[in-house]
């Protein structure tokens, strides 16, 4: 009996050593970061300096790979599937996390339940925009000319959930005008389009329009956050056009699958924070015209509980149906 009670031991200390070293040794292989969007959208970015601190920091490969489509619900259910090892990460948006639970009868995951939040890493805004070549000046132009012309003028959107969906909307409900939606696998994907007149305008992330804007290929007229950004302060919010209480700004924050062991969390949101809190960081975040966050993991767990009901109140007073 004690040799039995004498080898349980060794074997439960043995299993106990492997657990502890198998944590404080991550990461010991490639590690794995989707997004939901195409190459060079702000996630993509963002996830890219994040991967390249990591790959500095612990030695190991950390690999962003893009898997665009259906508003990030591809990369999400991706995620949620994955083996909870730290070795699978998201880059998760508000579009997948908060927006989509209320335009998707089903989801092939479940936003609170089969996650871990890390930390939220940025937000940004979207900004209205035309080709410059078009003789469209400012929103209020945008608005007779769809009256004058119901149904035929058009916007370009990111994918069905995303904020920039959501906005083009919120915009027609709003000023109660007709525009055709034409969706896209991501910002960068819709911008070849607009670029040649083929859609009207877009609600585009501000990292694609804002170079593009100075350029003179694009016409920028308004920002879809609640104040002005700091990076082009010379637009003016749609609030401040006519539209009260109108903001759709994306946010996106690094998540793992549940079951993700909580050293591996821990590590994982410390060495996101101290990421985000480098100079040389905000800098690049600032060129992009993206906030950085670095909120705890309860404080991005309680944005994202607190902010499904909120937008699917938004949803259905705007009616905003799938689709669309």
């Amino acid at each position: 009996m004690r040799l039995a009670l004498r080898l349980f031991a060794v074997l439960l200390a043995l299993s106990v050593a492997q657990t502890v070293h198998a944590q404080t040794s991550y990461p010991n292989r490639p590690v794995k970061i989707l997004v939901g969007f195409t190459p060079g959208t702000a996630p993509d970015l963002a996830a890219r300096i994040l991967a390249d601190r990591f790959a500095e920091v612990w030695g190991a490969p950390f690999v962003v790979e893009n898997v665009a489509g259906a508003g990030s619900n591809i990369a999400t259910a991706l995620a949620a599937k994955a083996s909870p090892d730290g070795y699978t990460l998201l880059m998760g948006g508000n579009s997948a996390f908060v927006i989509n639970p209320s335009l998707y009868e089903t989801l092939p995951f479940d936003p609170v339940k089969d996650f871990e939040p890390i930390t939220q890493v940025f937000i940004a805004a979207n900004v209205l925009a035309v080709p410059a070549e078009l003789p469209i000046k400012s929103v209020a132009d945008i608005v007779a000319l769809a009256r004058e012309n119901p149904g035929k003028l058009s916007y370009g959107h990111a994918g069905v959930g995303t904020s920039q969906h959501l906005a083009g909307e919120l915009f027609k409900h709003m000023a109660n005008i007709d525009i055709a939606a034409v969706p896209y696998r991501g910002t960068t994907a819709l911008m070849p389009d607009l670029l040649a007149g083929r859609i009207t305008m877009s609600f585009a992330n501000i990292s694609n329009v804002v170079p593009l804007a100075r350029q003179g290929k694009l016409r920028a007229l308004a920002i879809t956050s609640a104040k002005r950004s700091a990076l082009v302060p010379e637009l003016p919010t749609m609030a401040e056009l006519g539209y009260p209480g109108f903001e759709a700004v994306p946010w996106f924050g690094l998540v793992a699958p549940a079951g993700t062991p909580k050293d591996v969390l821990d590590r994982l949101h410390d060495e996101t924070v101290k990421t985000l809190a480098m100079p040389e960081v905000r800098k690049k975040f600032d060129e992009l015209g993206i906030e950085p966050v670095g909120n705890t993991r309860s404080e991005f767990a309680a944005v994202i509980k607190r902010e499904i009901p909120e937008w699917a109140k938004v949803i259905k007073d705007a009616g905003i149906r799938l689709g669309n």
